[in-house]
């Protein structure tokens, strides 16, 4: 029998990636803030901000893996993370358009059963078109951006923008899923 699987997030994108699988999960979203250090590279912040949010979870459960995902978008090393209103939003994006920037997620896998821990972290590139402000302006009011990490949404109307990418496309929607299934498999969750 499978312990149960508990998903530390209420991100609807990483609800509908891990559902691919096929394994029941419950929803259970951390209540940490997510704030980088000073001097703290994008990469480790992720991979902290995600190990925070499964500690933290999994102090409030017992019998389960807790998966938990961190995603931050980062251009000229620095975390471009959700826009504080659409005036930020725009912003941002003036700043991705015409160039190519980074997409980290780390993933934690907590498995309460045998006390093990299991993380890794994935990173794409992604290249986006040049974009006018009036193309800019009209898809910050098109899609509601203000809950993505550099106000945009790989999956929405921001791919007529995005020119290419190179690494896991799941990973820019916020969890990577072929390191997701590695890390659960070595959790002993089996499908």
């Amino acid at each position: 029998m499978n312990p149960r699987l508990v998903l530390a997030s209420q991100s609807p994108r990483r609800k509908e990636l891990l559902g691919l699988l096929g394994v029941p999960f419950e929803i259970i979203p951390a209540e940490i803030a997510e704030i980088p250090r000073d001097g703290e590279p994008p990469e480790q912040f992720v991979v902290r901000a995600a190990h925070e949010k499964g500690i933290e979870v999994a102090s409030r459960v017992s019998n389960s893996v807790v998966l938990s995902a961190d995603t931050v978008v980062t251009i000229d090393g620095m975390i471009l993370g959700k826009p504080s209103d659409e005036a930020d939003a725009v912003r941002m994006l003036q700043r991705l358009s015409g160039r190519q920037h980074r997409v980290y997620t780390a993933v934690c896998v907590i498995n309460q059963l045998n006390s093990e821990v299991f993380q890794g972290v994935e990173h794409t590139v992604v290249w986006f078109n040049p974009m006018t402000s009036v193309q800019i302006e009209d898809y910050v009011r098109r899609e509601h951006v203000l809950d993505k990490a550099g106000a945009y949404a790989i999956q929405g109307f921001a791919s007529v923008y995005i020119a290419k990418i190179e690494g896991n496309y799941a990973n820019v929607m916020g969890l990577p899923m072929p390191l997701v299934y590695d890390l659960l498999g070595r959790a002993k969750l089996y499908f």
